[in-house]
């Protein structure tokens, strides 16, 4: 029997954008939709162009991603013409492949929030899709509050979505924009929908105030949808979206959905789920959420000695599903198994031949343990994993030594009487034989390091000269003024190409050189710098 076709569509970078304490920069949203590209996400919602400057010179150029780079913006405001409304011009002068467009359907809001009348809103909506759909990208039509719109007034909150379907929409996305509604409502009021649009031009949007955001999604589906949307690790205001990081695992390995469904994600790219969700996470500068479904350190966790010894005989009796399918692995108290495993795939993924049986495999698994008890985090800093496996397996030339650094920061009044803070650093290193001082400033002292140390690296400096450092997070693991502190930096070269590294220490500047030397490092191993 052939298999229906849903369709995912992700918004973690505008509605996932409205969590509080998250603040996307432009290269976290290129790397986020690199991620959901590769894992196989149909749309990815980057952002609304012209509220903000992020998100306008996102959509001024094409991105080149595989997946339907989509603006969200709003219908045309009331009493505007589509030519004088800036904002929906902004839409449509965007770089997108879609644009999605979000519209009253609750007759409450049409008249407190609007303070129009209906006939305006729907006339509103139909001339608004109808501009995307001229304007040869493809048109989405989120019906906002359309949930308890259609319990005030079905009439109503249903013309608005036919009206948006009729004028061109290719989804009209029902959402449960206040998240109050319970699954049993959400497969009743989409199995009303589906008898007047057809369920491959329905989706469903829902907010996760009852903690029902994944049932009402699936809830959906069962109903007749056929185009989910939600976020990564379930990121959204107030309590979150419908979390994808657990709905797009339960399509694929739940025989009732898998039979019955299929999306873009393959089991290949299935596995690269707990990959990319705890790269968002490092990306926020937040520990993740240790007991998430699927992608959770403790999801296939084991403790209890009963639960351990049958895990160990067959891992089905404690597990619903196998930990590789979602790139996350198994933990035992009395076996280092599943991490092996892990290190195993990640010395195969990064191109490192080894043999299952080399007792330096132990030796990397226990270094690597031993390294993440104190705070290192090689899950999103793969550069840094692939310096230290690759020092430990014997297979990479010490480039450059450093023999000591020296970093001093001086607040002062300059020539003008303004008060300013200066830093500067001087790195000691031994390249090639000899010994070279660097001397740099910045405008900090990391900055300051980073300039020093790539002076000159003599024979290599030609390959780092379009080594660039894009981003720097610091996380605070232990409290009080002595507290350890992990850095993870951000580096890109000439071509675009980006990676991270780690490093952890009581002294913030250290820890910050630690990364920096990893990163100059992978820098060379990748574009094949002679050894000394």
């Amino acid at each position: 029997m052939a298999r229906e076709t849903l369709s995912l569509y992700d918004t973690t970078l505008r509605d996932g954008a409205q969590t509080h304490g998250v603040d996307f920069s432009l290269e976290d949203k290129l790397l986020i939709a690199e991620q959901l590209d590769g894992l196989g996400i149909d749309y990815v919602e980057a952002g609304y162009p012209g509220a903000n400057p992020t998100d306008t010179k996102l959509f001024s150029e094409k991105r080149g991603l595989g997946t339907k780079v989509t603006a969200f913006g709003m219908t045309k405001r009331p009493g505007r013409s589509l030519a004088n409304d800036p904002g929906f011009q902004a839409l449509l002068g965007a770089h997108a492949d879609a644009i999605c467009l979000v519209g009253k359907t609750w007759d409450f809001h049409v008249d407190v929030a609007l303070g129009i009348t209906l006939e305006e809103n729907l006339a509103a909506i139909k001339e608004s899709v109808a501009a995307v759909v001229d304007s040869g990208r493809e048109a989405l039509f989120d019906c906002e509050h359309f949930f308890d719109g259609y319990k005030a007034n079905p009439d109503y909150a249903l013309s608005c979505a036919r009206t948006a379907y009729e004028a061109g929409a290719r989804w009209v996305v029902l959402c449960d924009t206040n998240g109050g509604t319970l699954p049993e409502e959400v497969e009743e009021i989409v199995t009303e929908v589906v008898q007047q649009i057809p369920g491959d031009h329905v989706g469903i949007h829902v907010h996760n105030d009852t903690d029902n955001g994944v049932a009402n999604s699936l809830a959906a589906v069962r109903a007749g949808a056929r185009q989910i949307q939600g976020t990564l690790n379930g990121l959204g205001e107030r309590c979150g979206n419908a979390n994808l990081t657990s709905i797009i695992p339960t399509l694929l390995l739940k025989s009732g959905y898998a039979e019955r469904y299929e999306t873009k994600v393959t089991p290949e790219s299935l596995r690269t789920l707990t990959h990319a969700s705890r790269v968002l996470d490092e990306m926020l500068n937040r520990a993740p959420d240790r007991h998430s479904p699927y992608v959770g350190a403790a999801a296939f966790a084991h403790k209890g000695g009963i639960h351990v010894s049958a895990v160990q005989k067959d891992p089905r009796t404690y597990e619903h599903v196998t930990p590789d399918t979602v790139g996350n692995v198994r933990k035992l108290l009395v076996s280092d198994q599943g991490g092996r495993s892990n290190i195993l795939a990640q010395l195969d993924r990064i191109g490192i031949d080894v043999k299952k049986d080399d007792p330096r495999i132990g030796r990397l698994l226990e270094e690597v343990k031993a390294r993440e008890a104190v705070g290192y985090a090689y899950e999103s800093a793969e550069a840094s994993f692939e310096i230290l496996a690759r020092r430990m397996l014997g297979n990479v030339p010490q480039f450059f030594d450093v023999d000591a650094f020296r970093v001093m920061v001086e607040r002062r009044h300059n020539a003008l009487g303004e008060l300013v803070t200066i830093s500067e650093a001087t790195v000691k290193a031994r390249v090639d034989g000899e010994t070279v001082m660097s001397v740099g400033e910045g405008n900090g002292p990391v900055n300051a390091l980073d300039n020093a140390l790539r002076k000159d690296l003599g024979p290599y400096q030609r390959y780092i000269d379009d080594l660039e450092l894009i981003d720097y997070k610091v996380r605070i693991l232990t409290g009080g003024t002595d507290a350890v502190t992990r850095v993870l930096i951000e580096s890109r070269d000439g071509e675009g190409r980006r990676w991270f590294t780690v490093g952890v220490s009581p002294n913030i500047v250290d820890a910050s050189f630690e990364a920096l030397l990893d990163s100059i490092s992978y820098k060379l191993i990748r574009d094949g710098a002679p050894a000394p």
